[in-house]
């Protein structure tokens, strides 16, 4: 379907719309599919969009946060809002599938990580974060942005960040890998650090703070975006590397391809281990420990950026009302009562300022894992991405195990940039 106001006006009376209907005042020349006119409301922000409908894809547990907020714009406005509740692991590839055919949604819910993909085929229209814009967590903007243009309205960020044991080590956080290691020997625990390898599959993911600590980046920005060219080779990556063989099975032994997931965990949970690197969805876990949650210290004198995943919504490229959905993003749900009710229908890291965590499972860990995804970058949404994993993991994996660090990091970045060049 195409948009009934025409792409060309849509872009050249969106600015003026927006902001007409963030102050109250009408636009000087409302388009044909909707009328500025003010409601009965003198001072109201709304529109009259009578007859007009938005589909809204959102999984089950964000339903009631966007329903609520769905309400008050028809109200206000006259528009049907049309939510569709579908499995969150379904919503990217159909609405792939279903966007260039003309059908799918006006808005979806989605990752950030879907980014690449989506600009790249065509599905996705830039939004505007309104007068709130400054209210947002930057990180979950940038991750929201390809090539400079901002395509999605965030709401929610997550990162792993450290979690210590305060009945070992208390709950200062150490400020640097070795000032960790010195408190958790002191401390007497049967491991001082322990840390998700995934068994002898690697896992980049959660080991990436400590990489970046040492000025190794998966892929190099410019601009604030990620471009393909592989960022974690040269004397910085030969430096991670080494540091990881150190601390390898060969080395210190802090770092272990015996330890998966749940044997981590368990780990942490019983008291043999005094740190870990892990998300909050790992917080259930450690029910049987008292542990705070701080940023990961660095180990290579810079700072522990960790992956920062984010949550948000998208604009299809071919809405019919697509001026419209931009209007129900700024003014409905990017406000403190909307992005109050995300939280509270689905507690994620917030990343909208102002929205009470109290309610959180954990919530004294907030803090940290906020503090952590603030010194956080966001994981590359670039459609390259996707060749890196397997690789990444498997050469952190044998330089665990005991594999020459540099011949072992230099053959994966040599495999790694013949892939994405081939």
């Amino acid at each position: 379907m195409r948009n009934t106001i025409g792409k060309v006006a849509v872009v050249a009376t969106s600015v003026a719309l927006l902001a007409a209907c963030s102050s109250g005042t009408p636009a000087d020349e409302p388009s044909d599919a909707m009328s500025a006119e003010p409601t009965a409301s003198e001072t109201s922000d709304a529109i009259d969009a009578s007859g007009l409908t938005l589909t809204i894809w959102t999984d089950e547990n964000r339903q009631p946060a966007i329903e609520a907020a769905a309400a008050t714009f028809e109200e206000e406005t006259g528009a049907t809002v049309d939510l569709v509740v579908k499995n969150f692991e379904d919503i990217r590839a159909d609405f792939l599938a279903q966007v260039p055919t003309g059908e799918g949604p006006d808005i979806t819910i989605g990752a950030h990580d879907w980014l690449g993909a989506l600009v790249t085929d065509g599905v996705v229209n830039t939004v505007d974060l309104g007068e709130n814009a400054s209210s947002f967590s930057q990180v979950a903007v940038d991750a929201m942005t390809y090539d400079g243009q901002v395509y999605g309205m965030p709401y929610s960020t997550e990162a792993v960040a450290l979690i210590q044991n305060t009945d070992l080590v208390g709950e200062e956080a150490p400020a640097t890998w070795d000032d960790m290691i010195a408190a958790g020997e002191e401390s007497g625990a049967k491991y001082p650090f322990c840390i998700n390898v995934n068994g002898e599959t690697g896992d980049g993911y959660t080991m990436y703070p400590f990489q970046t600590s040492f000025g190794a980046p998966v892929f190099v920005q410019e601009g604030g975006s990620y471009t393909s060219e592989v960022g974690m080779g040269g004397e910085a990556g030969e430096a991670f590397a080494t540091w990881l063989s150190e601390n390898g099975e060969k080395g210190a032994g802090h770092l272990s391809t015996t330890v998966d997931y749940a044997i981590n965990n368990e780990l942490f949970n019983s008291g043999d281990c005094a740190y870990t690197v892990a998300g909050p969805w790992a917080l259930g876990d450690f029910a049987d420990v008292n542990f705070t949650v701080n940023p990961v210290p660095s180990a290579g004198g810079e700072t522990a950026a960790p992956f920062v995943g984010v949550q948000g919504f998208y604009v299809s490229s071919q809405s019919a009302n697509a001026l419209l959905a931009n209007t129900f993003l700024t003014n409905y749900i990017a406000t403190p009562e909307a992005m109050q009710a995300l939280y509270d229908a689905d507690p994620r890291l917030p990343a909208f300022e102002g929205v009470d965590t109290a309610s959180a499972p954990f919530p004294d860990a907030i803090a940290g894992f906020q503090a952590s995804a603030e010194q956080g970058v966001p994981m590359p949404s670039i459609p390259e991405m996707g060749s890196v994993w397997d690789f990444w993991n498997a050469a952190e994996a044998k330089i665990i195990k005991g594999a020459d660090p540099v011949d072992t990091w230099n053959k994966m970045i040599t495999d790694l940039t013949a892939a994405l060049e081939g």
